[in-house]
């Protein structure tokens, strides 16, 4: 997939089918919608685009809303490579860009820069100034420009929203499994480790104190949860408080930690990723230190029953898998060659692994790539 940031670099696309929208949490009822897609351009040989704009557009004209995303941008550019477009081409939106006229929004913006030969897009999608453009000057304008317009039904547009809306409130909530059922992978979020005031350690659990990259990332409600580590490219068990921590802090000021089980390592200053895969309980006031003590190895019990029992080797695999999609191939005419974090660890001769390579090409899930691949080299550390 082609990560294209800036309008001027584009090159000249060939039969190209685009999509245009925010596409936030790359969901299940994204996935779908992006099939179609990929469908599309392969039946005129073409190129699949999608089209998406950084920041989210409501943040600029939202009236003031705040915005909370599901997945920050880059986090949105791996789900998509999952999903095996061709090409995203990253907008960057402002006030200026959203007053063009729709006409003007066509003639420059699409056909310009895209030159379509299908575009996809939602019953009541709008563009333009004041959101005056529609499917129908889209339909209006398409026999002058070239272009046909492939309209995704009111149906699928309210699914897509519902979801969206559905993943939302079960964050906030702390229902992160009826989340991760409906993005089809656990939520993530990237968070710095700064240091805090370090009471954990003093009672036996240190935590990693976490300011989250992106400030319009959302977080999910207060609470307990069985998390998964991404430390350094290696995956650990854990579990992570999020809320005020009233036993042991009366400012009210919301904090992220986690205890990363059986770890001892200096990580100041590093991102790392948290996978939430359980909610514990939450968050409450104990009468001192020692009655929290008591409660956290509770907690620590339970999140360990719940990732052995729910998340065993296998499962670690497929989340190792799907949220850092280490692996990754190119084909020549007579080699394939395999790449681990985008170092080239292996190279067959293609007339060698024939049937693997027929396999790779035919998987139906980023998953079972990644999983041929990791087999293939074996590499997997997990």
């Amino acid at each position: 997939m082609r990560i294209f940031r800036n309008l001027t670099e584009l090159p000249t696309f060939q039969q190209a089918v685009i999509t245009i929208g925010t596409f936030d949490g790359v969901h299940l009822g994204h996935a779908k919608l992006l099939t179609r897609i990929k469908d599309l351009a392969k039946s005129i040989q073409g190129e699949s685009i999608l089209v998406t704009f950084h920041p989210h557009p409501r943040s600029i004209i939202g009236g003031g809303k705040s915005v909370e995303i599901l997945s920050i941008l880059d986090e949105k550019m791996v789900l998509l490579e999952k999903l095996g477009i061709d090409h995203v081409v990253v907008v960057p939106f402002s006030r200026d860009f959203s007053q063009q006229s729709p006409a003007t929004y066509i003639t420059d913006f699409l056909v310009k820069n895209f030159n379509p030969a299908i575009i996809v897009i939602g019953y009541d999608h709008k563009f333009g100034k004041d959101r005056a453009g529609d499917i129908h000057l889209l339909h209006q304008m398409s026999d002058t420009y070239g272009f046909k317009v492939e309209e995704v039904s009111k149906q699928q547009v309210e699914d897509i929203g519902i979801s969206s809306t559905k993943i939302r409130n079960a964050l906030k909530a702390g229902e992160v499994e009826t989340a991760a059922t409906l993005l089809g992978y656990p939520y993530a979020m990237k968070g710095l480790v700064v240091k805090g005031r370090q009471l954990g350690r003093t009672i036996g659990y240190p935590t990693a104190n976490l300011v989250v990259e992106d400030q319009t990332k959302l977080i999910p409600g207060n609470g307990v949860y069985a998390v998964k580590v991404v430390v350094r490219e290696q995956l650990y068990s854990g579990m992570l408080n999020i809320g005020v921590r009233p036993t042991v802090d009366d400012t009210l000021q919301q904090t992220v930690e986690v205890n990363i089980f059986e770890f001892d390592q200096n990580i100041y200053g590093e991102s790392i990723t948290i996978q939430f895969l359980h909610f514990i309980r939450s968050e409450q006031k104990f009468s001192g230190v020692e009655a929290l003590k008591k409660q956290l190895q509770k907690d620590k019990d339970k999140a360990l029953h719940l990732l052995t029992t729910t998340h065993n080797k296998q499962e670690d695999k497929r989340a190792y898998l799907q949220t850092q999609q280490p692996f990754s191939y190119k084909l020549s005419k007579e080699k394939v060659m395999v790449y681990h974090n985008k170092k080239l660890v292996r190279t067959y001769k293609a007339s060698k692994i024939e049937s693997i390579l027929k396999k790779l090409q035919k998987a139906t899930s980023e998953y079972d790539q990644q999983l041929i691949l990791a087999k293939l080299t074996g590499h997997f550390k997990h």
